[in-house]
């Protein structure tokens, strides 16, 4: 979605200072760009909202790992949630102190763990009794004390898609009531680990505060006998818009709602989507045009291996051509050059009349883009780029891969 640094000036889209169509020229297509004055403006949007908190943000570096964004968030005073050890090394790379960083995740190996200990992980949430038994026995060997967050399930059927709702009884995710109680009643079986916090995570995109509240009440009733437990991990799923007019709650429709829970314990938050989101769109460039079946299908050089979402869980993003269209429009199928039915880009999607050789902007696809990229069908990977803090000066901060980076590793 259009936003004060994704716009229209005099009829050509730019992101902040910079004009997308000389992104596109200069660097090739597809490509994803990001504005990081957008991206540092979402964080210090969700940062006000909760001033009146103890509250530590922590990027979730899964949404968008590159490192030029770590880096920007890091100084701005960011934490880094990680769900895996490459994730948290990204973060360490990226000048994230160990102690900022919370490592989480539903299946973490014994190596991980270990070598997140050896390098002063700060946090660790917790999703499996066994996962708590490994690290008491490594934190020991390695004469240390893990920190942790038991992740509660808390059974919340949560506003959102299926695909990342998770905090209901019948997902992967989290330990039940009963097993968090159970931790908690028996904490000298771990002698090497120290219980210093709850964390509830119940989906991503979710359209209401509600089941957020719920779930956190449900985390505060689990902890409520045990007054040297202060701290809350509320995990992420604050929303991005993908479309105008969406009705979604803003990061202070959260904070109020929390605030009378929450007093007087530290809090610590995950957002991802929310921050990076609509600060990125991916490039792409016509390639054909042809009429099949009634419908107009525009076929473009980005595809599925890119842009993963819409054929993962069917979501939508708005595509735009870069030269702002004044005229009629019709809709199109945007499609890829994936050899799978379902690389779509954009259904319907209500476009001017395109050339081949004319460049289209997928808006809001600064999250779960480039992270799920992969390279399927032999496909190199796009680069990234970024637009500076100062909105004018801008640098490619990953390069395109090439044919060679395909084979690399083989032999």
């Amino acid at each position: 979605m259009l936003n004060n640094s994704i716009r229209y000036v005099d009829g050509i889209l730019c992101m902040d200072g910079v004009r997308l169509d000389t992104l596109a020229a200069e660097v090739g297509t597809p490509a994803y760009a990001y504005s990081l004055p957008r991206a540092l403006d979402n964080y210090r949007r969700i940062a006000e909202a909760f001033a009146g908190f103890n509250a530590h943000i922590h990027y979730s570096a899964k949404a968008n790992g590159n490192l030029s964004v770590l880096r920007a968030l890091i100084q701005a005073g960011a934490g880094i949630d990680a769900v895996s050890a490459g994730e948290c090394y990204r973060a360490l790379q990226a000048g994230c102190k160990p102690s900022d960083i919370v490592f989480a995740g539903v299946g973490k190996t014994r190596d991980e763990l270990r070598w997140a200990l050896e390098n002063g992980i700060g946090w660790f949430n917790v999703e499996n009794v066994r996962e708590i038994e490994m690290l008491s026995t490594l934190a020991g060997e390695l004469s240390l004390t893990a920190q942790i967050s038991l992740r509660l399930n808390p059974d919340v059927t949560a506003n959102t898609h299926p695909s990342i709702a998770t905090g209901h009884g019948g997902a992967k995710f989290g330990l039940t009531p009963q097993t968090v109680a159970e931790v908690l009643a028996g904490r000298a079986n771990y002698p090497h680990v120290r219980v210093a916090g709850i964390h509830v995570h119940i989906g991503s995109q979710l359209g209401d505060t509600h089941a957020t509240v719920q779930a956190v009440e449900a985390a505060l009733e689990m902890i409520a006998a045990y007054p040297d437990i202060r701290t809350v991990d509320i995990g992420g799923g604050m929303p991005a818009a993908y479309w105008p007019n969406q009705d979604l709650p803003a990061p202070s429709a959260f904070a109020a709602d929390l605030r009378p829970l929450l007093r007087g314990y530290d809090v610590i938050m995950e957002p991802g989507r929310a921050i990076i989101a609509d600060a990125g769109v991916m490039l792409m460039q016509v390639l054909y045009i042809k009429r099949q079946a009634g419908q107009r299908i525009v076929i473009v050089d980005g595809s599925m291996a890119e842009l993963l979402r819409p054929a993962l869980y069917q979501a939508k993003h708005m595509i735009v051509p870069l030269r702002e269209s004044t005229g009629q429009t019709s809709p199109a199928q945007v499609v890829g050059p994936v050899c799978e039915t379902a690389d779509v880009l954009g259904k319907d999607v209500l476009l001017p009349e395109v050339e081949p050789g004319d460049v289209l902007a997928v808006l809001t696809a600064g999250a779960y883009g480039m992270v799920m990229a992969s390279n399927y069908n032999a496909r190199p990977r796009p680069p990234e780029i970024v637009v500076e803090p100062d909105g004018q000066s801008w640098r490619v901060a990953r390069q395109r891969e090439t044919w060679d980076d395909l084979l690399r590793g083989e032999r």
